[in-house]
């Protein structure tokens, strides 16, 4: 009787110790549309997922953003960024100006609830014409 609790108890422990350690790199940023049309005050959005469970992480905060061209070797052309009500539970919206064909780099820092490291991510979206 004594071996199966203490199975029971290392398993637990073992559970509790893998959610304690999760850390920043345990979360990615993707592009809810990866394609959109150029322009001003386009809504750009992204999704914050646990990598571990699939699921999308609802209230955190993101407190910094930067959308430039750096992957189509401008990283100066940098377009302010203004945060939008979120409308989905994980997902964040932000308007920006796209003002020329290519692609952009969506870089983003936030803060999950009950981690202590932040979480930052890259994400890469297409303008068109």
């Amino acid at each position: 009787m004594l071996s199966k609790f203490s199975a029971a108890l290392a398993a637990t422990l073992s559970l509790a110790a893998s959610a304690a350690i999760a850390g920043g790199a345990d979360y990615a940023f993707e592009p809810v549309n990866a394609q959109m049309k150029k322009g001003d005050d386009v809504t750009l959005s992204v999704r914050l997922t646990n990598k571990q469970t699939g699921k999308p992480v609802a209230d955190a905060v993101i407190f910094k953003t930067r959308v430039d061209m750096a992957p189509d070797g401008m990283a100066e052309m940098e377009s302010a960024v203004a945060p939008l009500p979120s409308k989905e539970p994980g997902v964040y919206a932000f308007r920006t100006d796209l003002p020329m064909a290519g692609r952009y780099q969506v870089t983003l820092s936030a803060k999950v609830q009950g981690e202590s490291e932040t979480v930052t991510g890259k994400v890469i979206v297409t303008a068109t014409k």
